[in-house]
């Protein structure tokens, strides 16, 4: 007598060409419907991120050496651009903002450090820099190359006085003049790349 034969819990399927299986149909169905829905995908994410990049957080490349030894040529920073439109910018503040005319080369925006804001008095003597009256401890700056010395000035309402931390080696508010609070893009406040400088900023 032959031994009964039991199944295993699962369905044959039909054998297509080639003693091969073909897929499910609703496998197909599911294939179908997610190329249908690619397009839209893919436009969904370039638009979440142009939106991130024009209100939210922007990256930057930090061409020159204006700002070391905080920033380095080839550093990749975020930039909120939320932080000036909930509050207002603040002296040691990291800012990127639109290059005013007089400076304008192949660089459209720069990155300096916020000195002063309205109302406050500026002034370098010796490569010191001075808010006020008061010299400021910046531990930040390039001390090997001071700059010369400048002011006093007092910054106009509506704008801020800005430098860079390698005093003697960048075109700042001492060239082009304290820039427009208007024309800041926001406050640099973390370095991504390259990863053996990933932090944040000060």
């Amino acid at each position: 007598m032959q031994e009964p034969q039991f199944s295993d819990g699962g369905y044959d399927s039909a054998p297509g060409r080639g003693g091969q299986t073909s897929p499910p149909a609703k496998e197909k169905e599911s294939f179908l419907s997610f190329l249908g829905e690619l397009p839209v995908l893919i436009i969904t994410a370039i638009v979440v991120a142009w939106l991130i990049k024009t209100f939210l957080v922007q990256p930057f490349f930090i061409p020159s050496s204006s700002m070391e030894p905080t920033l380095l040529p080839g550093d990749r920073v975020l930039v909120s651009k939320l932080s000036y439109r909930f509050g207002s910018p603040q002296p040691g503040n990291i800012v990127v903002f639109i290059a005013p005319q007089i400076a304008k080369g192949s660089e459209t925006d720069y990155i300096k450090r916020i000195m002063a804001t309205p109302g406050m008095k500026v002034q370098e003597i010796n490569g010191r820099m001075a808010v006020n009256g008061r010299p400021k401890n910046e531990p930040y700056t390039r001390a090997d190359n001071p700059s010369a010395s400048f002011g006093p000035a007092t910054v106009p309402p509506g704008k801020v006085f800005v430098m860079g931390d390698n005093r003697g080696n960048s075109r700042d508010s001492r060239y082009f003049g304290p820039i427009d609070k208007k024309s800041l893009v926001g406050k640099a406040f973390f370095v991504y790349w390259p990863p053996s400088r990933m932090g944040m900023l000060k």
